[in-house]
């Protein structure tokens, strides 16, 4: 359930960011995003697939550095 409230969130985000260009809007778009990949790796690991849940985690983190990077630069 999570992981399909954080793709909406980020699809939504996409799409606005897409018709407005506003730059602002990226850092908020890479957090749900972040949370999004982070959500499909616990869920993963739950479910027993230990290389996709390592994926997902790195990617995840990947993610929120950018994020937390984008968000230094905006702010």
């Amino acid at each position: 359930m999570m992981r399909v409230i954080f793709a909406v969130i980020t699809f939504s985000l996409a799409v606005y960011l897409f018709i407005t260009v506003k730059d602002q809007v990226i850092p908020y778009m890479l957090f749900s995003f972040g949370a999004m990949v982070l959500v499909t790796g616990i869920s993963e690991l739950k479910e027993k697939r230990k290389t996709n849940a390592i994926i997902s985690f790195l990617v995840s983190a990947f993610v929120l550095f950018v994020f937390i990077n984008t968000f230094n630069a905006f702010h």
